[in-house]
C-alpha cells in the first residue's frame, strides 16, 4: 500500500484515508490564517500502483476558481517537474497516476526548497561584486538573505520575491534573474552592474516557505498587506526590507509573485497611488514594451484591473513603494496553470521558464535606465 507524507521542506497534505487505489487527501490551511491552496507531498511504495487522488477540501480553498483548466505537477527526482491531466467537480479536485518509481512527489507548482536557495546565494558571493547580507531573523529564526551588487552610485533597482509562499516560481524567476545579472560574459548585465545598483531578496518568507504555506508568514501575516506600519512581531520580514529600502533609496522595484487564476504573464503597476503622474505612466510604458520584446511569454492584453486615481492600497508593496519613493513600482504575476499564449502540454509554465523570464528583466530594466 503506498504511503503518502509531507514532513519535509514546504510539505503540506493532510492523509484523510488511503485504501483500494483511491487517497483521499486534503490541503492543510496555513497557521493562523484560513489561506490554503499549496500542497506539496510524496508518495512512497507507490511504483505501478494505479491510484486516484482526490484532494477533498479543493472547493474550500483560496481560489476555488483557480482550479479550473489546472494541471498538478509530478516529479520522480525532484528536478524536473510534469503535468497530470486534472479534474475539478466543483468541490473535490482529483487525478489518476501510475508511478515508474519508487517515490513520486506532487505539487501545486515545482517548489523551491531551502537548500538551492542557500546553494544559490553560496554560488552568487563567489561573483567578485556581490555583497550578502541578513536583512534580520524571521519569528522563526530562519536569516532574511538580501544580495546586493553593482554600482552604488547608480539607481537603485530593487527585486523582492515571494512575499507569498506557495508562489514558488518567483524564486524560480529570482534564480534567472540573479543567473545573468552574474554572468560576465552577457553585455546586458555588465552594462547594467556598472550603471545601477541591485538589491535582491530571493524569498521574503523562508518561514511560510518552510511550513508549506500559500500566503502568510510564522504569524499568519500576508506580507503584501504589510507595508503600512510593518512591526517586529507581525512581518519582521517586511518591516527589514522597508527600512533597508530607507537606508539604500528605491528608483525601481520589482515585486515577483504568482497568480493562481490568470493563466499569463503580466504586470500591475502602481496607477492608483495618490503621487502617480505623466512621468511613471511613461516609465511603465517603456518597461512593458522592452518586456514584450524581451520575451514572448510576457503579454500586456490580460491582467488586474488598474486601480481608480487615489484608490491604491497602499498595504501592498508595490504601491507602497511607488508613493514612498517616486519610483517605478511593478509586480509580476506568472501562472500557477500554463501560459496560454505558449501553451505547453508537458510542462505547463515551468521553473525554466520563470527563470528565462526572471533573466528577461535585465532587457526592461535596462530600457528604463536609458528612457
Amino acid at each position: 500500500m503506498p504511503h503518502i507524507s509531507s514532513h519535509f521542506d514546504s510539505g503540506n497534505i493532510v492523509v484523510n484515508d488511503v485504501s483500494a487505489g483511491t487517497a483521499r487527501l486534503s490541503i492543510r490551511p496555513d497557521n493562523a490564517s484560513e489561506h490554503m491552496q499549496w500542497f506539496h507531498f510524496r508518495v512512497s511504495a507507490a511504483r505501478g500502483e494505479k491510484m486516484t487522488y482526490i484532494l477533498d477540501n479543493a472547493n474550500k480553498a483560496s481560489y476555488p476558481d483557480a482550479w479550473e483548466n489546472y494541471r498538478v505537477r509530478v516529479s520522480h527526482d525532484r528536478e524536473h517537474w510534469t503535468c497530470v491531466d486534472t479534474a475539478f467537480d466543483g468541490t473535490q479536485l482529483s487525478w489518476k497516476h501510475t508511478a515508474d518509481h519508487d517515490i513520486i512527489w506532487f505539487a501545486y507548482f515545482a517548489p523551491y526548497s531551502e537548500e538551492r536557495h542557500l546553494d544559490g546565494l553560496a554560488l552568487a558571493q563567489q561573483h567578485p561584486g556581490v555583497r550578502i547580507d541578513c536583512l534580520t531573523q524571521t519569528l522563526d529564526g530562519a536569516d532574511l538573505d538580501r544580495i546586493v551588487v553593482g554600482n552604488p552610485d547608480g539607481p537603485k533597482v530593487w527585486a523582492i520575491a515571494r512575499q507569498h509562499p506557495g508562489e514558488s516560481m518567483a524564486e524560480w524567476c529570482a534564480e534567472g534573474l540573479v543567473d545573468r545579472l552574474l554572468d560576465d560574459a552577457d553585455p546586458v548585465a555588465r552594462w547594467l552592474l556598472a550603471h545601477t545598483q541591485w538589491h535582491i531578496v530571493p524569498n521574503c518568507n523562508p518561514d511560510g516557505s518552510r511550513r508549506g504555506n500559500l500566503r502568510t508568514n510564522a504569524a499568519g501575516a500576508n506580507l503584501n498587506r504589510e507595508w503600512v506600519n510593518p512591526t517586529a512581531e507581525r512581518c519582521p520580514e517586511v518591516k527589514a526590507i522597508l527600512a533597508a529600502m530607507d537606508i539604500s533609496g528605491v528608483d525601481m522595484c520589482l515585486d515577483i509573485h504568482g497568480d493562481e487564476a490568470i493563466p499569463y504573464t503580466f504586470v500591475a503597476g502602481a496607477e492608483g497611488v495618490p503621487r502617480w503622474n505623466d512621468a511613471m505612466q511613461a516609465q511603465l510604458e517603456v518597461f512593458q514594451k522592452a518586456l514584450v520584446h524581451a520575451s514572448p511569454d510576457f503579454q500586456t492584453t490580460h491582467g488586474y484591473p488598474k486601480d481608480a486615481p487615489g484608490e491604491a492600497n497602499l498595504t501592498m508593496a508595490t504601491n507602497q513603494v511607488a508613493e514612498r519613493f517616486g519610483a517605478f513600482s511593478v509586480t509580476l504575476e506568472m501562472p500557477f496553470k500554463d501560459h496560454d499564449d505558449l501553451p505547453d502540454a508537458d510542462m505547463a509554465f515551468s521553473p525554466e521558464r520563470a527563470k528565462r523570464l526572471g533573466g528577461a528583466l535585465l532587457d526592461a530594466v535596462r530600457a528604463l535606465v536609458t528612457s
